[in-house]
């Protein structure tokens, strides 16, 4: 018998039989990520309160055996992918939503939720929880505090972290840790709410958060702008950043990014002809101001400037969601078109079209490349993801090949510009090998010291982030 064998034979010995799942065909679907990397899961636990993911990982730490936990699996760092046989705990049976707190603005919500539910339901308030993500349908809390969060409006209001104000998770020997309480000041110690969001799920298991609401805007305004040249694109986010208006979001993507949506999905800009550039941007009024009238005025100013090819304003939600479609198309897009490498990267906003435009001219001189390149992203937070798709008739061994030394080239030349290899989705399992040229030898000693005072054994999501 296997160990994975004598691990399931054990497991239904001390577990409820109903959370234990070893039917290969039923955990195929547990197998990947949104990176389509191949795993190899042993057994699935599928726990449905968290006194029995208490019990789950009490019991894989008395056996030593490794445990990945799961949630939406929309990351795109191989950080859910199991490996050689690993357990999966997946949290998608805890997904209760609980009633808002008008008073304090928050909710409390279990890790399983996902996230447009939630966003649902504290819509009937009018509050909102603000981290907006093109995985929300189908992401969960749980996932998002783990690997805290960013998405198209980190300009406006910042990543995940800054929206939670408790946490309940279960470190690997199974302790129960209940963290702040949802209190607005607790300024007694170290945060550990602060410290698991963003761990990759290597130090707790996150099992129900109390995350803080805002009230949706009362007014708002989509605009789809056609831009040629990058210094274009980055004069109007200046004059953007002048507006009489709050930037919600401020998303670019380049002309090869909009005719694979239109292609693929069958969303068009509607420009003609196709702009080098598009910026989509979402404004909210300032507080106690009318939008309109300043906007129209700001509106105007930019148009005569010239570095405008083309714009739209929605008239409607309806036009505002068709607009969006062609930003939040793009991932789908791209992965039905070829196969697709990404590159999620972070630089200071002033410096993003100069890092662009280092990338535009390193490919203009690697003509030999079986892969083309789609620049997108999140402009005005400085956040551009670069994905390469393999061209037509080139085979795998040679994309992977080119993909290696595009790798090398950008995360260089990231290290010159001072940035981040991972700007919001995480290390996982595909840039560990990277996260040096973002931290220093000193933040790495006491990364290591921190996941040996939760998970001594290294048990917990092993092989994630750290060596």
């Amino acid at each position: 018998m296997s160990r994975t064998d004598e691990f399931i034979r054990l497991a239904l010995t001390q577990l409820p039989e109903e959370i234990v799942e070893s039917d290969p065909t039923e955990m195929w679907v547990y197998a990947s990520d949104w990176t389509r990397r191949a795993g190899k899961p042993g057994v699935v636990f599928l726990p449905r309160t968290t006194e029995e993911v208490c019990r789950v990982l009490k019991f894989c730490y008395e056996q030593n055996y490794p445990v990945v936990p799961s949630g939406g699996r929309t990351g795109l760092a191989g950080g859910a992918v199991p490996l050689d046989g690993q357990a999966v705990l997946s949290l998608s049976r805890m997904s209760k939503i609980f009633p808002v707190d008008t008073l304090g603005f928050s909710v409390r919500v279990q890790a399983g939720a996902i996230t447009q539910a939630v966003h649902d339901h504290c819509r009937q308030e009018g509050l909102t929880w603000p981290i907006d993500l093109a995985a929300k349908g189908s992401s969960q809390i749980g996932g998002n505090l783990s690997t805290n969060a960013g998405g198209v409006r980190v300009i406006r209001y910042g990543m995940a972290r800054k929206w939670v104000t408790g946490l309940e998770a279960v470190t690997m020997s199974g302790e129960l840790l209940q963290l702040n309480r949802g209190l607005e000041k607790n300024n007694t110690g170290y945060d550990l709410v602060q410290l698991i969001c963003g761990s990759e799920g290597t130090l707790a298991v996150v099992t129900e958060a109390t995350l803080k609401l805002t009230r949706i805007p009362e007014e708002s305004k989509v605009f789809l702008f056609g831009v040629n040249g990058l210094k274009n694109v980055e004069t109007l986010f200046r004059e953007a950043r002048r507006g009489p208006f709050h930037i919600v979001a401020l998303e670019f993507f380049s002309r090869a990014c909009a005719l694979a949506v239109k292609e693929q999905l069958g969303v068009d800009t509607r420009f003609t002809p196709e702009p080098e550039f598009y910026l989509l941007m979402e404004v909210e009024a300032l507080a106690g101001k009318p939008l309109e009238e300043p906007l129209t005025e700001w509106l105007g100013k930019v148009l005569e400037t010239g570095e405008v090819a083309d714009g739209l304003l929605a008239q409607s939600e309806r036009e505002a969601q068709e607009l969006w479609k062609l930003r939040e198309g793009i991932t789908e897009s791209l992965q039905k078109k070829s196969k697709v490498k990404k590159f999620d990267i972070a630089v200071a906003p002033h410096r993003i079209a100069e890092l662009l435009a280092a990338v535009q001219t390193w490919f203009a001189g690697q003509p030999t490349l079986g892969l083309d390149y789609y620049l997108f992203g999140h402009w005005g937070d400085g956040s551009p993801h670069l994905n390469l798709l393999k061209r037509p008739g080139v085979d795998d061994a040679q994309f992977e090949k080119d993909y290696v030394i595009v790798e090398k080239w950008v995360f260089d030349v990231l290290k010159s510009f001072g940035g981040s290899v991972s700007a919001e989705h995480g290390v996982g399992l595909l840039k560990k090998s990277w996260l040096p040229f973002s931290r220093t030898p000193e933040e790495m000693r006491i990364f290591r010291e921190i996941k040996k005072a939760f998970d001594p054994k290294g048990l917990l999501n092993p092989g994630k982030v750290l060596e």
